[in-house]
């Protein structure tokens, strides 16, 4: 073991319909995560409310239902303080963040003094059977994002980017160490698993981005059931060549792995997927995708 470890604590936790008192019940969480030795903690995407996007509103005149807040404001505030409590890097899931006339799914990131590193909007929005989130949610325009701390670089991407290698290279390439990934996601009463296990190809498909790009992978699910929705918890921490450190059930509670960064640089170094890679072959990605 190197002198590069850090002790990541993911919250997994199930939401109530008073957004104080999810916020409330976060903080107490982050205090205990670090309480037990985490110097990273991360949120489940949009903590502070029940997974409102389960619901179709297709002509967007039910956005403004949903409770949402500025970046900063009274969430982050609270995250603010919870982060100095605590001495621990935040990562605040993700808000229902109001811009302007715009609203984002947004995850702002606090150092342990509390200050606001910044804020990554989510790039790829779903729209599938109770996962509506294009009704609610504009397109993130920050582009990727990676946040120098005093622990390491990290990067912050949100639940159905998960699905996108792109999006997982893109944050390595900016220099990543860890990435994690707040999420919302679990199976739909009435929708048959009819492709295979919907868990397993979320976890699989994201040790694939950690052995790729010699990176470590946290995943923080919320649990319980709200309406048809039935959310499986199962977050993790993955190392940078797809060992899984930690796992957790499906109920609610705090997930704690210490991991390595150096074996990160190794791995980077000893299979050398980087320095042999060849960009200019690459041009098909960046194409638009062309419909039959």
């Amino acid at each position: 073991m190197s002198d590069r470890q850090v002790t990541i604590g993911l919250i997994q936790m199930s939401m109530a319909q008073d957004p104080e008192a999810n916020v409330s019940k976060a903080v107490r969480m982050i205090r205990e995560a670090a309480r037990r030795g985490a110097e990273v903690v991360c949120l489940p995407e949009l903590f502070t409310t029940p997974y409102f996007p389960q619901y179709d509103i297709s002509d967007g005149r039910g956005r403004e239902l949903a409770p949402h807040e500025a970046i900063p404001g009274p969430s982050t505030v609270a995250l603010s303080k919870a982060a100095v409590e605590s001495a621990a890097i935040v990562i605040g899931g993700s808000l229902y963040e109001e811009d302007g006339d715009r609203l984002f799914n947004t995850s702002p990131v606090l150092d342990r003094k509390g200050r606001l590193l910044g804020k990554y909007r989510k790039t790829h929005i779903p729209h599938d059977e109770n996962f509506f989130e294009q009704s609610f949610f504009d397109p993130g325009d920050t582009g990727f994002q990676v946040f120098g701390t005093a622990l390491g670089r990290i990067g912050v991407l949100i639940c159905y980017d998960q699905w996108y290698p792109e999006a997982a290279r893109s944050v390595a390439l900016m220099g990543a160490e860890m990435v994690f990934y707040p999420t919302a996601i679990g199976t739909v009463r009435g929708i048959e698993q009819w492709e295979g296990d919907w868990q397993m190809a979320w976890e699989n498909v994201m040790r694939g981005h950690a052995i790729a790009n010699g990176m470590v992978v946290a995943a923080c699910n919320r649990v319980g059931s709200e309406g048809r929705m039935d959310f499986w918890g199962g977050s993790f921490v993955i190392d940078a060549f797809g060992k899984t450190l930690s796992r957790g059930s499906s109920e609610e509670e705090i997930i704690l792995a210490d991991v390595d960064l150096e074996h990160g640089e190794n791995v980077r170094q000893g299979w050398r997927f980087f320095p042999n890679r060849r960009p200019e072959c690459y041009g098909k990605l960046t194409e638009p995708l062309k419909r039959e």
